[in-house]
């Protein structure tokens, strides 16, 4: 595969991240340990939105300048992301209780996948752009 087909195939799944993570969290419900603030959520989704289109347009057009802006708002996307993680961690103390769950998976896996997930592409996109591997 070539890289950027690679950077085709991770553009789609990361787009993909920030809108399932949108529709997941949109509700108040969530799932985890933490309630996730809000403006962490509209921090990813403004950031994500930008990330796409700029990332998008740079594929399409070969210009620089629109990949690098394109990356700037992954890389606050996928900040976000890592702290959005944040709501699974162990909560310890008396009054600590379980996890909520929701209708999408049980436990972290979906979003550990995801997130993490995001952090790998942003890393191929970075290291692609970088050395010129993709227009």
């Amino acid at each position: 595969m070539t890289p950027f087909r690679i950077t085709l195939v991770l553009t789609v799944l990361a787009a993909v991240v920030v809108v399932l993570t949108r529709v997941r969290l949109a509700k108040d419900e969530g799932a985890g340990r933490l309630s996730i603030p809000r403006g962490l959520l509209n921090t990813h989704t403004f950031a994500g939105v930008p990330a796409v289109g700029l990332w998008v347009a740079f594929l399409v057009t070969g210009n620089t300048l629109l990949g690098w802006a394109g990356l700037v708002f992954w890389w606050v996307t996928v900040v976000a992301g890592l702290l959005i993680l944040a709501r699974w961690m162990p909560a310890k103390g008396r009054h600590s209780s379980g996890p909520t769950a929701d209708t999408w998976g049980e436990g972290p896996g979906l979003s550990v996948l995801a997130h993490v997930g995001l952090l790998i592409g942003v890393i191929v996109f970075t290291a692609f752009l970088a050395t010129g591997n993709i227009p």
